[in-house]
């Protein structure tokens, strides 16, 4: 059984303002209608690569503002989210309420899906992060890896609908 801790709250507004952020800016070979039915799918980011372990929807469909999922990426971090922004076939963002590791004190999301000329599509996408204060150094020196894993994912997503096409 999965042990959780809870998340302070976070809001568009913290997409702006959190102590670290992470943006990341890919185009896919995949008109937006198809990233959106992708991204909205009951397997989600977790169909774009080995990154993300598992997506499960706890929210029943139609989702919109205030659905809720939990995600396990590869290694073990687990995180519960709720939407706070759905805007059907164009984004949404989320925030983490809970984590099964007590390092975030907010933690929050956000998601564009734009087209990119012909059948792309700009893919935008902004994780922002405060880590609890006992982990605010440790987070200081690792945030280039955090980065790193982070962008992975966005990777995936561009390997994937370049194999869909």
């Amino acid at each position: 059984m999965t042990r959780w801790f809870p998340v302070e709250s976070a809001d568009a507004d913290f997409l702006a303002s959190a102590p670290h952020i992470f943006r990341f800016h890919k185009r896919f070979s995949a008109p937006p209608e198809k990233v959106w039915e992708s991204l909205a799918s009951d397997a989600s980011l977790s169909a774009w690569g080995p990154s993300v372990k598992e997506v499960k929807w706890t929210s029943p469909r139609p989702f919109g503002v205030g659905t809720t999922r939990e995600v396990a990426l590869v290694g073990g971090p687990r995180v519960q989210e709720r939407f706070f922004r759905w805007d059907e076939g164009r984004g949404y963002s989320f925030e983490v309420t809970k984590a099964n590791a007590p390092m975030f004190r907010r933690m929050a999301e956000d998601y564009t899906v734009e087209p990119d000329g012909g059948v792309g599509t700009l893919f935008t996408w902004t994780v922002a992060i405060e880590p609890k204060p006992a982990f605010k150094v440790p987070f200081r020196v690792l945030a280039p890896v955090v980065k790193a894993a982070f962008g992975r994912l966005a990777s995936d997503g561009q390997r994937y609908f370049a194999k869909q096409t």
